[in-house]
């Protein structure tokens, strides 16, 4: 195995626009966060290295530590925060266990090697915050880091700074007043001078599992916020009701000079679309998914297709995103962002019994997305967080797939590309977040 930095990890990897990025060489490796939370395997997660041409594990970097629950994880530097060493480190958050791994990737990025771990108790004296999500780097020498909890698992709705050189934890991001009652995702554009963040629930809700009382209760979200990105407060908070509940990822399109992306809302299954007009903020539900009947289904009003990931293709022009429990992942053209239109649709397991598209049996139903910067390559994962899996889809077979996607519309499985977490030697782990070595569709922000 080489230590000679791999090309296309390289200075060359970072864009100047969106355009630019289109025409990135395609990845020769993916990493993906894996876990062993409620497999009933007792051993540290850990990072995957997957070859992207066959699909092969290629090595694995366990964690120090068991429980951290991996989830989603990010760069110390993308196109828009050109700070330190070329895309040289992983940063790498345990959601239940509220620690942050650095990994670098820099000396052989095919083995990432742990540099340095944040332990809970110092992000909780330095921040008050708990349960790391949403990884972003940001100018200024910073990386940011999306925080869900309190120190004891109430609602937080703040964010943590790491330096980008150091990595030693800054302390909070916004700069005083009240944070919003809850957070989860973020996505920032720094020529607009805005951030949005969107709103989950509070992890002493969430952790043990859904019950829908805790709904009715205020323990979930359904707003949306828009932060001034220089001043670090919030200017704007947008309430979507009933019909917007948990809204999960927030996505802003590519174009530096857009003022406008979208939000799934998670347990209402419905896509909205966010605009600046005037200088005030808009939402608009675009994308309805009616629930389904299903025999023993235990909530009222039928199986939500649960929107947990979405995510925009480099030049604007899809929205992709999955339907957990229904088992469809969705593909739309907004050349008209106002008025998306399906154009790609593919079922990947699921509640509901469809058959699949994948040529094999799979277990769960569509949950992570990631997108190749050309377009062309979509890969999937199917664990949502350990306590929902085990809940909605007991004994839950963990797998990646790669999924192909034509320019002019339209997704096809690929059906010899298949990773199955469950029957690797180790033990089964199940598959989260899927990172691509020289940038993706939701790591790359542009100045």
């Amino acid at each position: 195995m080489t230590n000679e930095p791999d090309q296309q990890s390289s200075p060359a990897s970072f864009y100047e626009s969106p355009q630019a990025a289109r025409h990135a060489r395609p990845e020769k490796f993916l990493y993906l966060a894996c876990l062993h939370q409620g497999t009933g395997v007792d051993e540290p997660d850990f990072l995957a290295v997957v070859d992207a041409e066959d699909g092969r594990v290629v090595h694995e970097t366990p964690m120090p530590n068991v429980g951290d629950e991996l989830h989603h994880f990010g760069w110390n530097r993308c196109s828009s925060a050109c700070h330190g060493p070329d895309r040289s480190h992983l940063i790498v958050p345990g959601f239940r266990s509220s620690r942050i791994h650095v990994l670098n990737v820099a000396e052989d990025a095919r083995r990432p090697r742990i540099e340095k771990v944040i332990e809970p108790q110092e992000l909780v004296d330095k921040t008050g915050y708990t349960r790391p999500h949403t990884v972003h780097c940001m100018p200024g020498d910073n990386v940011v880091v999306s925080m869900l909890g309190d120190r004891d698992g109430g609602g937080a709705g703040g964010f943590a700074v790491l330096d980008a050189r150091t990595f030693e934890v800054k302390g909070r991001w916004e700069n005083g007043g009240a944070p919003p009652p809850f957070n989860y995702d973020f996505w920032y554009q720094p020529r607009k001078n805005v951030l949005a963040s969107s709103e989950f629930g509070e992890p002493n809700a969430y952790e043990k599992g859904f019950d829908i009382e805790d709904v009715a209760a205020g323990r979930y979200g359904s707003r949306l916020h828009f932060w001034n990105l220089a001043e670090r407060r919030v200017e704007q908070t947008l309430e979507l009701g009933e019909t917007g509940r948990l809204p999960l990822e927030v996505r802003w399109l590519h174009d530096p000079e857009a003022d406008e992306g979208f939000v799934g809302a998670a347990l209402s299954s419905t896509m909205w679309h966010f605009r600046r007009d005037n200088g005030s903020f808009t939402a608009d539900q675009v994308i309805a998914v009616e629930n389904a009947e299903l025999d023993g289904w235990p909530l009222p009003g039928g199986v939500p297709g649960l929107i947990t990931d979405l995510l925009v293709s480099m030049d604007d022009r899809y929205l992709y995103f999955t339907n957990w429990l229904h088992g469809d992942l969705r593909q739309y053209d907004i050349s008209d962002p106002a008025n998306p239109r399906l154009t790609g649709r593919v079922w990947l397991g699921g509640l509901l019994g469809k058959p699949n598209d994948a040529g094999r049996e799979l277990g769960g139903g569509p949950q992570m997305i990631q997108l190749s910067l050309d377009g062309r390559r979509l890969y999937v994962t199917n664990s949502l967080y350990s306590t929902w899996d085990n809940q909605f889809y007991p004994e839950l077979r963990s797998w990646l797939l790669r999924v192909n996607c034509s320019p002019d519309g339209g997704m096809q499985v690929d059906r010899d590309f298949f990773v199955d977490l469950h029957e690797r030697p180790a033990g089964p782990a199940r598959a989260h977040e899927v990172r691509l070595q020289g940038g993706d569709c939701t790591t790359e922000i542009f100045q």
